[in-house]
């Protein structure tokens, strides 16, 4: 029997009931749900499935909202959740002509979604599934890039030069999930988790080297950009429910599109909630673990060894922290129920027995 040691420590989760309800009252799953349940005969949307402009008021009134521009953002947005996660099916747009033989763009139209009714009718895992893939949207949206003038990507042919960007998808992807996974570790630390983390310090673990002393300029520069970044980021990540975030302080801005300066204004340097704080919550340690494990990461959880045997769940809680192995057992006891105590010692002291390397850890 071996005992490896897990690349990181395990999680105690919520129940999934719990993380369910959770999920559910995220406010942009609340809005997406809503527009779903809103979306009738009449709803029409475009070619990539957005409803159509002119619609977008009084989709926004109905979630009540003003029926401005931001309104009608926000509407958007939870359109967009609403069809990625399968609470709204979209059909096409045909292309039709016009009496003059001109063509027109057509407008496609929406049905409820199976996912819709899963929601009321399907388990708590179903849910969390569903709001998994809402959560995989809105992690696409926070590593999209920032367009500022759509024309200037469009080439004389109309086609869109995508190497103008200077946007790197699968860097942006990693860099946003090696925060949340640092993020993650710092929630699970002992005595660490209660409270938010300061943006610079997340900003920090992605930037700063860990044998360097004092940051150079240049680092410090790349720190307050990511910081800018992730200020974008976490805006988006906190209405899907896996974070509170408080953002940074608009003053610490030298002016729009420049980075947050420590120094600058008069800031008072020992405020460090001004530059940002954010906190993983519940739901949020669920999802990053989630995919966390779609990766390919080995990131256990409290409860995972309870149905395994007492050979695996000594094995498995060697490298575990007291209170975590605890718990482990605790549970694993508890499935074999009153009249399997004694049968469940005795498999456990079996098991703790042996001359392999692994033998000391499991005593």
């Amino acid at each position: 029997m071996s005992a490896e040691r897990p690349t990181l420590p395990p999680v105690r989760l919520h129940s999934e009931a719990e993380l369910a309800r959770d999920a559910l009252a995220a406010p942009l799953f609340v809005r997406a749900v809503r527009l779903a349940r809103w979306a009738g005969p009449d709803a029409r949307v475009g070619a990539g499935g957005e409803l159509v402009e002119a619609q977008l008021p009084a989709a926004a009134e109905h979630l009540g909202l003003s029926a401005d521009d931001d309104g009608a953002a926000y509407a958007s947005e939870a359109w967009r959740l609403a069809v990625d996660t399968g609470l709204l099916d979209v059909t096409d747009p045909e292309e039709g002509e016009l009496p003059d033989g001109g063509e027109s763009e057509g407008e496609g139209t929406v049905t409820a979604g199976e996912n819709l009714e899963l929601l009321t009718t399907g388990s708590p895992q179903d849910v969390l599934g569903i709001w998994l893939e809402g959560l995989d949207a809105v992690h696409a949206d926070a590593t999209a890039p920032v367009l500022d003038d759509f024309a200037d990507l469009v080439g004389e042919d109309g086609s869109i030069d995508f190497d103008a960007l200077d946007w790197d998808p699968e860097a942006e992807a990693e860099f946003l999930d090696g925060v949340l996974g640092n993020l993650y570790l710092l929630t699970l630390a002992d005595g660490a988790g209660e409270g938010p983390v300061p943006l610079p310090a997340l900003a920090a673990s992605m930037i700063v080297p860990d044998d360097m002393g004092e940051p150079t300029d240049d680092i410090l520069e790349q720190v307050s950009e990511a910081m800018m970044r992730l200020d974008d980021q976490f805006r988006l990540l906190e209405p899907i429910g896996i974070v509170e975030y408080q953002p940074v302080d608009e003053a610490l801005m030298v002016e729009e599109g420049d980075a947050a300066d420590a120094s600058a204004g008069g800031a008072d340097e020992e405020d460090v909630t001004r530059y940002g704080m954010v906190r993983l919550t519940p739901l949020g340690l669920y999802g990053i673990r989630a995919r966390m494990l779609e990766a390919g990461v080995d990131a256990p959880a409290v409860g995972d060894l309870a149905d395994k045997g007492a050979d695996a769940l000594l094995d498995g809680i060697a490298y575990y922290p007291e209170a975590a192995a605890r718990a482990e057992i605790q549970l694993w006891l508890a499935g074999r129920g009153t009249q399997g105590a004694v049968p469940a010692a005795a498999e456990l002291l079996a098991a703790a027995r042996g001359t392999d390397e692994g033998a000391p850890l499991r005593r």
